[in-house]
């Protein structure tokens, strides 16, 4: 089953091409209630311990799931947490990326976890796109995102390759103190990213 997550911060409607099928699981977390409200995609269940959007605001009939303020997982991670609980083996997170660095890293970590997992999973707020692999490879199509850049997750990423771009690598190092494999353009219909041992965030970016 697949989980659509919205969280909060900044979004740009316009650019984002996800939307949820019949049978998808759709989950806000606090106030990303308001971006999937925004986008004109249903919400199932709203989980939170509604500091940045009142819970009587939420539509009858949605599912509340109240958390209190001090606690050990944040509000989207709980939300994985549901999600993986009701079957998900993939998630689509929306929205997420702005606003306050930490809860930003906070989410990116997550991708880390779902990938450990085996649960597939990106996220992206129409401005950027991000998912993470370790040990493996992925394929990345030609969108409206106009560049292609990978950051070290781990100290030295060791055999990472890059084909289909404008610059491309074969079986090199990334390092985490010295990312340079930042801001590469697809050249083709399609990217292919591998490393042979590390984990990598792959992070496509529009314009600006």
């Amino acid at each position: 089953m697949r989980a659509f997550i919205y969280v909060g911060g900044a979004i740009f409607p316009e650019h984002i091409t996800e939307k949820p099928a019949d049978g998808d699981l759709c989950i806000a977390a606090d106030g990303g209630y308001q971006n999937a409200k925004k986008l004109g995609h249903p919400v199932h269940v709203a989980v939170g311990d509604f500091d940045s959007f009142p819970k009587e605001r939420v539509d009858d009939g949605i599912e509340k799931i109240e958390l209190p303020a001090e606690k050990d997982l944040t509000d989207s991670q709980v939300c994985i947490e549901t999600a993986i609980a009701r079957g998900a083996d993939e998630i689509i997170l929306i929205g997420g990326l702005s606003g306050r660095l930490d809860h930003t890293l906070a989410n990116l970590c997550i991708l880390e976890d779902l990938y450990a997992r085996r649960v597939m999973g990106y996220i992206t707020d129409g401005a950027n796109r991000a998912r993470f692999i370790r040990n493996s490879g992925v394929i990345i199509m030609r969108s409206n995102f106009k560049y292609l850049s990978l950051i070290a997750a781990d100290d030295t990423c060791k055999g990472v390759s890059i084909q289909g771009c404008k610059y491309e690598l074969k079986k090199q190092p990334v390092h985490r103190r010295l990312q340079f494999a930042v801001s590469n353009e697809i050249t083709g219909n399609c990217a292919m990213v591998t490393v042979k041992k590390g984990g990598l965030y792959v992070i496509e970016s529009r314009e600006g």
